[in-house]
């Protein structure tokens, strides 16, 4: 298993054979660790490297990253800040320095002043024995500046509330990331 992107060709991670050993579903779920000669950093808003276990946007460095854009300078500041390459990712390492995509940072919701990541939401709905797929957007909110907004498909012969549902995520990742509302639709489009 690979990871990277256009401006960063071939790959700037990797998980290993022998990483995939052993059955562990959590590293699996894993981009892997930088390869040799890429530098990867994990930075938070300000550019600063984030801790074990948070999230920070993936930036690489290296010979193989691209200089810029073609003939697209502003395109090229916004990307290459500080040095890195930075790729729109959003990531955290565990202690073994393994890296965990969470989202991508123009996905994130800012509800009262949390980052909330959509595919962490999905993953928690999912687990849920009622809910056979979901998808979670940010809507608009006077309040919060936007709201956590589940959009849910239910198995079928499964019944669930909304109330119910955001318990559930409320439980397992706290009130910033709960759904403020549920949407149930027969299916979700997928590509």
């Amino acid at each position: 298993q690979i990871y990277s992107q256009s401006e960063a060709p071939n790959c700037a991670t990797v998980l290993r054979r022998h990483e995939h050993v052993g059955g562990d579903l959590v590293r699996l779920s894993s981009c892997g660790r930088p390869l040799a000669g890429i530098k990867v950093e994990l930075l938070d808003e300000a550019a600063r490297p984030v801790a074990v276990g948070e999230v920070g946007e993936i930036c690489f460095r290296g010979p193989s990253i691209m200089n810029g854009y073609w003939q697209r300078p502003e395109e090229t500041a916004e990307t290459f800040r500080d040095g890195w390459l930075h790729t729109g990712d959003m990531a955290k390492f565990d202690a073994d320095g393994f890296i965990f995509i969470v989202d991508r940072r123009k996905d994130m919701i800012v509800s009262g002043g949390f980052n909330v990541f959509p595919r962490e939401v999905e993953d928690v709905l999912t687990t849920h024995p009622a809910v056979a797929a979901a998808a979670v957007i940010g809507v608009p909110d006077e309040k919060w500046g936007e709201a956590v907004k589940a959009i849910v498909v239910l198995r079928p012969d499964a019944a669930a509330e909304g109330s119910e549902l955001i318990a559930h995520v409320k439980a397992r990742k706290g009130a910033g990331s709960a759904p403020k509302s549920v949407y149930f639709v027969g299916a979700i489009s997928l590509t």
